[in-house]
Protein backbone atom coordinates (compact mmCIF):
# COMPACT_ATOMS: atom_id res chain seq x y z
CA UNK A 1 0.00 0.00 0.00
CA UNK A 2 1.33 3.57 -1.22
CA UNK A 3 1.54 6.36 1.12
CA UNK A 4 -0.33 8.21 -1.41
CA UNK A 5 -1.98 6.58 -3.35
CA UNK A 6 -2.69 7.28 -6.72
CA UNK A 7 -5.68 9.80 -7.65
CA UNK A 8 -6.40 7.03 -10.71
CA UNK A 9 -6.00 3.49 -9.80
CA UNK A 10 -5.67 1.85 -13.13
CA UNK A 11 -2.35 3.99 -13.77
CA UNK A 12 -0.91 2.13 -16.40
CA UNK A 13 -3.70 4.02 -18.75
CA UNK A 14 -2.36 6.75 -17.76
CA UNK A 15 -0.08 9.07 -20.67
CA UNK A 16 3.75 8.73 -20.01
CA UNK A 17 5.46 11.76 -20.37
CA UNK A 18 7.35 12.66 -22.97
CA UNK A 19 10.78 12.93 -21.25
CA UNK A 20 10.51 9.73 -19.85
CA UNK A 21 9.86 8.20 -23.29
CA UNK A 22 12.92 9.90 -24.52
CA UNK A 23 14.90 8.57 -21.74
CA UNK A 24 13.52 4.80 -22.08
CA UNK A 25 14.38 4.74 -25.77
CA UNK A 26 17.90 6.41 -25.18
CA UNK A 27 18.10 3.36 -22.45
CA UNK A 28 16.89 0.59 -25.20
CA UNK A 29 19.16 2.24 -28.38
CA UNK A 30 22.41 1.99 -25.88
CA UNK A 31 21.40 -1.41 -24.66
CA UNK A 32 21.42 -2.74 -28.33
CA UNK A 33 24.57 -0.97 -28.77
CA UNK A 34 25.82 -2.98 -26.64
CA UNK A 35 24.80 -6.23 -27.15
CA UNK A 36 26.14 -6.15 -30.79
CA UNK A 37 29.42 -4.53 -29.79
CA UNK A 38 30.13 -7.66 -27.50
CA UNK A 39 30.25 -10.36 -30.79
CA UNK A 40 31.51 -7.47 -32.95
CA UNK A 41 34.68 -6.84 -30.28
CA UNK A 42 34.99 -10.44 -29.71
CA UNK A 43 35.93 -11.29 -33.35
CA UNK A 44 37.29 -7.80 -34.52
CA UNK A 45 38.72 -6.10 -31.23
CA UNK A 46 41.89 -8.58 -30.95
CA UNK A 47 42.03 -9.01 -27.07
CA UNK A 48 39.36 -12.05 -26.75
CA UNK A 49 41.58 -14.86 -26.59
CA UNK A 50 39.59 -18.32 -28.22
CA UNK A 51 40.28 -20.68 -25.38
CA UNK A 52 39.99 -24.53 -25.66
CA UNK A 53 39.62 -26.49 -22.11
CA UNK A 54 39.85 -30.46 -21.55
CA UNK A 55 38.96 -32.42 -18.50
CA UNK A 56 41.91 -34.93 -17.01
CA UNK A 57 43.55 -35.91 -14.11
CA UNK A 58 45.83 -33.49 -11.91
CA UNK A 59 48.28 -36.15 -11.98
CA UNK A 60 48.25 -36.58 -16.02
CA UNK A 61 48.97 -32.49 -16.72
CA UNK A 62 51.73 -32.54 -14.18
CA UNK A 63 53.26 -35.68 -16.42
CA UNK A 64 53.18 -33.15 -19.03
CA UNK A 65 54.53 -30.17 -17.86
CA UNK A 66 57.23 -31.85 -16.34
CA UNK A 67 58.54 -33.88 -19.24
CA UNK A 68 58.23 -30.89 -21.46
CA UNK A 69 60.67 -28.82 -18.97
CA UNK A 70 62.92 -32.10 -19.04
CA UNK A 71 62.98 -31.96 -22.84
CA UNK A 72 63.39 -28.16 -23.66
CA UNK A 73 64.95 -27.11 -20.76
CA UNK A 74 67.42 -24.03 -21.53
CA UNK A 75 68.99 -22.92 -18.26
CA UNK A 76 68.07 -22.55 -14.35
CA UNK A 77 66.73 -19.30 -13.12
CA UNK A 78 68.89 -17.42 -10.85
CA UNK A 79 69.45 -18.98 -7.46
CA UNK A 80 65.97 -20.57 -7.33
CA UNK A 81 66.68 -23.22 -9.86
CA UNK A 82 63.26 -23.08 -11.55
CA UNK A 83 64.22 -24.25 -15.23
CA UNK A 84 64.01 -21.71 -17.97
CA UNK A 85 61.88 -24.17 -21.36
CA UNK A 86 62.35 -22.93 -24.72
CA UNK A 87 59.48 -25.22 -26.50
CA UNK A 88 60.08 -25.32 -30.32
CA UNK A 89 58.76 -22.50 -32.44
CA UNK A 90 54.71 -23.69 -32.82
CA UNK A 91 54.42 -25.41 -30.44
CA UNK A 92 53.30 -26.35 -27.03
CA UNK A 93 54.50 -24.59 -24.16
CA UNK A 94 53.09 -25.46 -20.48
CA UNK A 95 52.55 -23.98 -17.22
CA UNK A 96 51.40 -25.13 -13.90
CA UNK A 97 50.05 -23.15 -11.40
CA UNK A 98 50.62 -24.74 -8.00
CA UNK A 99 50.74 -22.84 -4.15
CA UNK A 100 52.42 -20.26 -4.44
CA UNK A 101 54.11 -20.24 -8.04
CA UNK A 102 53.91 -20.42 -11.72
CA UNK A 103 56.06 -23.33 -13.20
CA UNK A 104 58.46 -23.41 -15.69
CA UNK A 105 60.03 -20.67 -16.49
CA UNK A 106 58.94 -19.92 -20.25
CA UNK A 107 61.45 -18.13 -22.96
CA UNK A 108 59.11 -17.61 -26.24
CA UNK A 109 60.45 -16.50 -29.58
CA UNK A 110 58.67 -12.79 -31.09
CA UNK A 111 56.32 -13.07 -34.00
CA UNK A 112 55.64 -16.68 -33.65
CA UNK A 113 52.69 -18.44 -32.53
CA UNK A 114 52.15 -21.31 -29.51
CA UNK A 115 50.00 -23.22 -27.70
CA UNK A 116 50.03 -21.98 -23.91
CA UNK A 117 48.26 -24.80 -21.98
CA UNK A 118 47.96 -23.88 -18.30
CA UNK A 119 46.34 -25.77 -15.37
CA UNK A 120 46.22 -26.30 -11.52
CA UNK A 121 47.87 -28.92 -9.52
CA UNK A 122 45.85 -27.82 -6.62
CA UNK A 123 43.33 -25.27 -6.22
CA UNK A 124 41.80 -22.75 -8.60
CA UNK A 125 44.44 -19.77 -9.49
CA UNK A 126 44.35 -16.98 -12.00
CA UNK A 127 46.55 -16.56 -14.47
CA UNK A 128 47.43 -12.91 -15.56
CA UNK A 129 50.07 -11.37 -17.69
CA UNK A 130 51.95 -8.43 -17.43
CA UNK A 131 51.92 -5.69 -18.53
CA UNK A 132 49.43 -7.09 -21.30
CA UNK A 133 45.72 -7.39 -20.10
CA UNK A 134 45.33 -11.41 -20.55
CA UNK A 135 43.33 -13.31 -17.77
CA UNK A 136 42.86 -16.58 -17.32
CA UNK A 137 40.93 -18.99 -14.74
CA UNK A 138 42.76 -22.26 -14.21
CA UNK A 139 41.01 -24.90 -12.72
CA UNK A 140 42.28 -27.72 -11.36
CA UNK A 141 41.58 -31.38 -13.31
CA UNK A 142 40.76 -28.72 -16.23
CA UNK A 143 43.72 -28.26 -19.02
CA UNK A 144 43.05 -24.57 -20.35
CA UNK A 145 44.39 -24.15 -24.01
CA UNK A 146 45.11 -20.33 -25.83
CA UNK A 147 47.02 -19.35 -28.42
CA UNK A 148 49.37 -16.81 -28.02
CA UNK A 149 51.61 -14.94 -30.41
CA UNK A 150 54.22 -12.76 -28.70
CA UNK A 151 54.77 -9.25 -30.16
CA UNK A 152 57.28 -7.52 -28.24
CA UNK A 153 60.61 -9.10 -26.51
CA UNK A 154 61.15 -8.51 -23.09
CA UNK A 155 60.26 -9.99 -19.65
CA UNK A 156 56.53 -10.45 -19.04
CA UNK A 157 55.42 -11.39 -15.20
CA UNK A 158 53.00 -13.91 -14.79
CA UNK A 159 50.87 -13.26 -11.52
CA UNK A 160 48.12 -15.45 -9.71
CA UNK A 161 44.84 -13.31 -9.69
CA UNK A 162 42.62 -15.58 -7.65
CA UNK A 163 43.36 -16.02 -4.32
CA UNK A 164 44.33 -19.14 -3.66
CA UNK A 165 45.98 -19.46 0.06
CA UNK A 166 48.15 -17.47 2.95
CA UNK A 167 50.99 -17.10 0.17
CA UNK A 168 49.38 -15.57 -2.92
CA UNK A 169 50.77 -12.72 -2.82
CA UNK A 170 53.52 -14.17 -3.64
CA UNK A 171 52.76 -16.44 -6.52
CA UNK A 172 54.53 -15.44 -9.63
CA UNK A 173 55.99 -16.71 -12.41
CA UNK A 174 58.07 -15.56 -15.70
CA UNK A 175 57.96 -15.59 -19.56
CA UNK A 176 60.70 -14.16 -21.25
CA UNK A 177 60.49 -13.11 -25.06
CA UNK A 178 63.15 -13.03 -27.27
CA UNK A 179 63.77 -11.76 -30.96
Amino acid sequence: MAITPPDERVWWNEPVEKTEVLWVTIALIWALVMFFMMPYWHFAGEQNLSNEAYKGTIDAYVEKVEAAAEKYTVREEGSTGIPVVRPPVGGDAYMIGRQFEWWPVLELKAGETYRLHLSSADVMHGWSLLPENINIQVHPEYEMIIKITPTKAGTYGVLCNEYCGLGHHVMTGRIYVTE
